[in-house]
């Protein structure tokens, strides 16, 4: 059975009963060193880094190294998990996105450097479906469908920039356009299920401030968590399902 390919930031996943007892293990690449939890049926990394004295920023992170590990340890499919903020009112803090697309429109990293390979990028519809099938069973609600664009970060986005991205998409983030571009560069099925942690900049009267953001995540992590669960103990392994 191979593993599936977990990728999460500020959801913590690490602290989770079925990510306890994961082997630490660093994979050396082509394109550099991923650190990787790894166990019979899950190959957990951890974006932003394990390091206590600082994390890695999103505009830092190797995602040629990481995906590109998963790949060498056997993984076939890979769940992104990710703190977003919403583009919408309707859309609140809380609720859970799993997105159908996305825009990057900034320079996305490529495994391709010496020639031109063009690849279709898309989200993975099989397991899209199992995380919707997967929150069901734990009648958890989840927006199926949503449009995730990407900004390369550190910084948050402005009000000008929110309100131009709200005409398109549904939700901004700084990680998971790059995460399944490479991952389709590498043959790897890709998709993600989005926490709505904040409003964008200007969407309300009061701005996001870094704890706040942190507060929406750390609220909407236990739904998260049960869903990554049910999938890995029931729907993993690219098993034929039905909605």
């Amino acid at each position: 059975m191979n593993p599936v390919g977990i990728i999460s930031g500020t959801i913590p996943l690490h602290e989770e009963n079925i990510f306890q007892d994961l082997k630490k293990t660093v994979v050396k690449t082509e394109f550099g060193s991923a650190l990787v939890f790894l166990s019979e049926i899950i190959a957990f990394i951890p974006r932003h880094g394990m390091d206590s004295k600082g994390s890695i920023p999103p505009h830092m992170i190797n995602h040629q190294a990481n995906l590109k590990a998963l790949q060498d340890i056997g993984v076939k499919e890979i769940i992104g998990v990710n703190s977003t903020g919403s583009l919408k009112k309707e859309v609140k803090p809380g609720m859970i996105i799993i997105p159908d697309d996305y825009i990057s429109i900034y320079e996305t990293p490529t495994i391709f450097h010496n020639n031109a390979v063009h690849t279709i990028p898309s989200l993975d519809e099989g397991i899209r479906e199992r995380l919707t099938l997967a929150a069901e069973g734990l009648g958890i609600n989840v927006i199926k469908n949503g449009v995730y664009w990407q900004t390369t970060g550190p910084r948050l986005e402005t009000k000008a920039e929110i309100r131009m991205m709200s005409q398109f998409a549904d939700i901004v983030g700084m990680t998971m356009a790059s995460e399944a571009t490479i991952a389709q560069e590498l043959g790897i099925s890709y998709a993600a299920i989005c926490s709505i942690d904040n409003y964008g900049h200007g969407l309300v009267e009061k701005p996001p401030t870094p704890e706040e953001i942190r507060k929406g995540a750390r609220k909407n992590t236990r739904n998260m968590l049960e869903i990554v669960k049910k999938y890995v103990n029931e729907f993993s392994g690219g098993g034929k399902t039905t909605m």
